[in-house]
């Protein structure tokens, strides 16, 4: 069971495209696209668990401690160095930076609609709840290096945090749990601003382009692409094996050891602001979206594990250039740089 944020200035457009998707049949070749359009209406509310319900104290303190180094053991480090926004709350690398200047094993994923991520989290899934990740990178050596029960020390002795504390749970005492509470109450506020795509969605026609538009049809029928990356948020949030991880690097199959299909499977991430990265797979080694659209068409490796998504599609180099066009209008319009009050305390719109 989730709480819910109502996001204003949403339910209009919602309106707007169930009334007026009826209209756009025909406008495909096999008629299937004004059907397809109702799948990527934006929701009208922002799902937070009963748990951890969202209040304006928790997130202002959760923002706070996203944005301050100190939880970091050298104070050099914090959520923002490899959650950026604007980076599309990723770093722009192709793997993750370690504070010692080396690389990560794997990309840093966006934080981008986290809220809306059902089920494990993390490449491999091995966080059960958004509020079971912070602790990871705090502690972890490589990354922000500071046990819990120091940073939980450090913030019990900051009279602003205590303050913080006491806002958004009542009274001042600092735990683990708390800080992680605040942290992910921040995070699922960080929600994809509207694009183009949305805009079209919600029935203007000429706000992505033809091209663009033979994309989508594309993405949902020769190419596949919806099979994974459904919905509004472009995730099934489910673990697939696409055909491209080798060796010993099995992800959600390293604990789950006795399923086939989860061996070499990865989360599938949102492809909201996809053309805003600079690297693309769980471990950045594909440089382009070219590259991951030519990926795809060849169908990966074919081994027992690999998603029965995947598979040699034979696009035409048109179908390849229109499915880059309709993925390049995914990305927000307008400045994505928000270091400070990200979203406004009551209401905030995507």
């Amino acid at each position: 069971m989730v709480s819910r944020l109502r996001i204003f200035g949403v339910a209009t457009a919602t309106l707007t495209a169930l009334a007026g998707v009826a209209g756009y049949a025909g406008t495909a070749a096999d008629g299937h696209r004004a059907a397809w359009r109702l799948d990527y209406v934006r929701p009208t509310t922002i799902p937070f668990p009963e748990t951890n319900p969202y209040s304006p104290a928790k997130a202002e303190l959760g923002r706070k401690l996203f944005f301050d180094p100190i939880l970091s053991g050298d104070g050099s480090r914090a959520c923002v160095t490899c959650h950026r926004p604007d980076l599309a709350w990723a770093d722009g690398r192709a793997r993750a930076s370690t504070r010692m200047g080396g690389d990560m094993d794997l990309h840093t994923p966006t934080l981008l609609n986290v809220a809306w991520q059902d089920g494990p989290l993390g490449w491999d899934g091995k966080f059960p709840v958004l509020e079971k990740v912070a602790r990871a990178p705090i502690s972890a050596p490589g990354n922000m290096n500071l046990k819990m029960r120091d940073a939980v020390s450090r913030l019990s002795a900051d009279e602003s945090y205590r303050e913080g504390f006491a806002a958004a749970f009542g009274d001042p005492a600092v735990s683990e749990d708390r800080l992680e509470a605040a942290l992910a109450t921040y995070q699922r506020l960080i929600i994809a601003g509207k694009a183009p795509f949305d805009r079209w969605i919600g029935g203007e026609e000429g706000a992505i382009s033809e091209p663009a538009k033979r994309g989508f049809d594309v993405f949902n029928g020769k190419g596949g692409c919806a099979g994974c990356h459904s919905g509004w948020s472009f995730t099934d949030n489910s673990f697939h094996d696409i055909g491209t991880a080798t060796g010993t690097d099995l992800g959600r199959g390293r604990l789950m050891p006795r399923s086939v299909a989860l061996q070499y499977a990865f989360k599938t991430p949102t492809l909201r602001e996809i053309d805003q990265r600079t690297a693309y797979m769980h471990d950045g080694s594909v440089p382009t979206l070219e590259a991951v659209v030519d990926h795809y068409d060849k169908g990966g490796i074919d081994r027992p594990s690999r998603s029965r998504q995947i598979k040699p599609l034979n696009l035409s180099a048109r179908e390849k250039a229109d499915l880059l066009a309709f993925l390049a209008t995914l990305s927000t319009e307008g400045d994505r740089d928000e270091t400070a009050a990200v979203f406004p305390a009551n209401a905030p719109t995507p």
